[in-house]
């Protein structure tokens, strides 16, 4: 006896649907029957069937015609064609249609059976392949995964030594300068001194805590702090006057133009951080007697926001690697020894939680560009959208 498998029958012909009840039942196979097309194609619908004889001629309409249907309910369903008159048309045409085989009238039982457990096996042969393929996908997902959480667990290693690298030169140093003081190996006028130092080496831990934490809750804040309609020209003129003050006492020009003043869907107090971090860089980064200009426009549907300087430069293989977490060039440590190596990660962070882009231009020894895009937001705010232009020009 064989087991596991739910035939129907669909033939006008009372002695074709009992006949075959009976020969197939008695292999153990279920089985169903319906005297029409649409009788058929009803129990398809309603229930789960392995295979389907399929008179092809019946009297609302031909047996092909319901294979497309069949095998929209379950592609994999075998369907056999049952006829009295087989030509090479009507099978090719069957075939094309999606029919497995054909059974011809008057045929025998054990013609039946044969050609039914051929159509089961080739119905079992599918849903294997189907199953093992969707294991092959699962294992595929899972081996991604297990690569990604092994690349994550890594960086998070990294990361962390890097960390700890980073605070502890600072921390040694502070250390070095409190025990002098404590020990009294120094004059009055190195105490001083040295003291200074600590609180420099002080400040400078307390920066590098303090881009960590940005760093660290920006990724939280893109997913779950509400954002709002912020004019990108007022972030940036909220934060210019502090930076302007910078390049004064360097003696660098610094040139603002507000060509447009977009709105963009966005965190304010993030705006601020990414022109911050921009300016700041490019002051810190260019030398006296040099030249730093900040554009924002609107362009092919973008806010955008330019900062450009005369400063040190980026070597070419340094340009691929400045978004990265600590990174700082050669140059950038020989003009700045102290620097977290952080601002630009967040920067880059922040604007790609925006749905935006940044990319750097940068010659060793002449200067660089930094420009992101933002979306702007898709509403009208009364016309005051892009209608003001000014420039500021302050040396």
């Amino acid at each position: 006896m064989e087991s596991g498998g739910r035939i129907l029958v669909i033939d006008d012909e009372l002695g074709i649907r009992e006949g075959c009840r009976r020969v197939l039942e008695s292999e153990g196979y279920a089985i169903e029957t319906a005297a029409t097309g649409q009788a058929g194609l009803r129990c398809v619908r309603e229930g789960q069937f392995d295979l389907v004889l399929l008179d092809v001629m019946m009297p609302d309409g031909r047996g092909i015609d319901l294979l497309a249907p069949i095998h929209e309910q379950d592609a994999d369903i075998v369907c056999i064609i049952i006829t009295g008159y087989a030509t090479v048309e009507l099978a090719t045409q069957a075939i094309k249609g999606g029919a497995y085989d054909f059974v011809s009238k008057p045929f025998t039982a054990d013609m039946l059976l044969m050609t039914v457990r051929q159509g089961l096996e080739r119905r079992r042969f599918s849903l294997e392949a189907k199953r093992l393929q969707a294991y092959e996908r699962k294992a595929a997902e899972l081996a991604r995964a297990k690569e990604e959480l092994e690349r994550l667990d890594q960086f998070k290693t990294v990361f962390t030594l890097t960390v700890a690298h980073e605070l502890r030169a600072p921390i040694a140093a502070i250390q070095s300068y409190l025990l002098s003081l404590l020990k009294g190996y120094l004059s009055p006028e190195q105490q001083e001194k040295f003291a200074q130092r600590a609180v420099e080496r002080c400040q400078e831990s307390l920066n590098m805590v303090d881009d960590l934490l940005d760093l660290a809750v920006v990724k939280q804040e893109q997913e779950a702090k509400e954002r709002a309609v912020v004019c990108l020209a007022e972030s940036l003129e909220e934060v210019f006057p502090l930076l302007k003050a910078q390049a004064e006492e360097k003696r660098i020009a610094c040139v603002l133009e507000i060509r447009q003043r977009p709105f963009v869907v966005a965190n304010s107090e993030q705006m601020a951080q990414v022109w911050t971090n921009l300016i700041s860089n490019a002051i810190k980064y260019t030398r006296p007697g040099g030249r730093v200009r900040i554009t924002l426009e609107e362009k092919e549907e973008w806010a955008v926001g330019t900062v450009e300087d005369t400063g040190i430069g980026i070597a070419p293989e340094d340009q691929s690697r400045i978004f990265e977490e600590f990174h700082r060039t050669a140059q950038a440590k020989e003009m700045e020894p102290r620097g977290t190596g952080l601002g630009l990660p967040l920067v880059k962070r922040i604007v790609q939680g925006h749905d935006g882009t940044i990319e750097v231009e940068s010659a060793l020894g002449k200067g660089s560009r930094f420009t992101f895009r933002l979306p702007p937001a898709d509403h009208d705010l009364g016309g005051t959208h892009g209608s003001s232009q000014r420039t500021k020009l302050c040396a």
